[in-house]
């Protein structure tokens, strides 16, 4: 059975910045039985570089390294949690710029029938608001202009 370290894993990801995250999810799996790891007393650097707030700095975060097996399930687990992490944070959709709507991130269908829906609502509102404006009967206690 072949033994991957978990450092040697972090190398695989598509998106660096993301590792944090793997890591944790990695950790989760493992607590619930999905992958089966043993710790290492060695440690390993993150690739991500965190910033501190108020400042340009930036610095790295260190975790244990683990050793764990190496199966046909835990390359399907690592290939889904891979394409989880380069889709976004927690299902929040891409912002929509030129070029996520060209790369085809965004549908840009369906952000035209969100437009036109939003202008729509805004135009029926005005419509509605003229109307409750104008032609109403005069206010009592009111006195009218001369």
């Amino acid at each position: 059975m072949p033994y991957i370290k978990l450092s040697e894993q972090i190398e695989k990801l598509t998106n660096a910045q993301r590792s944090d995250a793997f890591i944790k999810q990695f950790r989760d799996a493992v607590r619930e039985g999905k992958i089966d790891a043993a710790d290492l007393p060695s440690r390993f650097e993150l690739p991500k570089q965190f910033s501190r707030r108020g400042s340009d700095e930036t610095y790295s975060k260190t975790v244990r390294d683990m050793v764990f097996d190496h199966t046909p399930e835990f390359d399907a687990w690592f290939d889904e949690t891979n394409q989880g992490l380069n889709t976004g944070r927690r299902g929040s959709k891409p912002k929509a710029t030129l070029e996520n709507i060209e790369a085809g991130l965004v549908d840009f269908k369906e952000l035209a029938a969100a437009t036109r829906a939003k202008i729509e609502a805004s135009y029926s509102k005005g419509q509605a608001l003229g109307k409750s404006r104008s032609g109403g009967a005069k206010k009592p206690g009111r006195k009218a202009k001369k």
